[in-house]
């Protein structure tokens, strides 16, 4: 890599308020706003969706009849006997 012409690679916070979660990863990302974290200070980046809100990782998603779509799809374009 060429010194001088990437951002910097550091560790960073990020926070899902809604799913209550708050996870430490690298990143190139930078705020204003900081955390502490066990003695550490890290910039925080809130996020709109992690695995502790996302649909499908809480189990709350909700599943899509798709025998009823067919049979209406059917109903209006299928071939008549």
């Amino acid at each position: 890599m060429k010194h001088g012409i990437h951002p910097p690679y550091a560790p960073v916070a990020f926070r899902d308020r809604s799913g209550d979660l708050l996870f430490v990863s690298s990143s190139t990302l930078t705020s204003a706003e900081t955390v502490e974290i066990d003695g550490v200070t890290y910039p925080v980046i809130d996020v709109e969706i992690s695995t502790a809100s996302h649909p499908y990782w809480t189990g709350k998603g909700r599943v899509l009849d798709t025998e009823g779509r067919v049979e209406k799809f059917n109903r209006r374009y299928g071939a008549t006997a």
